[in-house]
């Protein structure tokens, strides 16, 4: 069986670590929603913008609204949802 020795400075470099580790998680905790969940899929979309499947599609064929496809599933930033919706004004 092997001892192993804990130093000051050991608990010095854990107690920073930890700290550095707590405030990185309370930070992603007091972000807003829309910056957690920034990507959304075509039926929180489509409720959003209370349009139909068939207005969705032909703003990804348009290119009034850009996506990423992923496994046959469609994703759209927030952020570019927000434009699209800012820009009408």
């Amino acid at each position: 069986m092997e001892i192993e020795v804990i130093t000051r400075e050991d608990l010095h470099k854990f107690r920073i670590q930890l700290l550095d580790d707590i405030g990185r998680m309370l930070s992603e905790l007091t972000k807003p929603k829309e910056e957690i969940n920034e990507w959304l899929r075509s039926k929180e979309v489509r409720g959003l913008l209370k349009i139909s499947a068939s207005t969705l599609q032909n703003m990804r064929i348009s290119g009034k609204l850009p996506y990423s496809k992923i496994d046959g599933r469609y994703y759209y930033k927030q952020g570019d949802i927000k434009k699209l919706l800012n820009g009408n004004k």
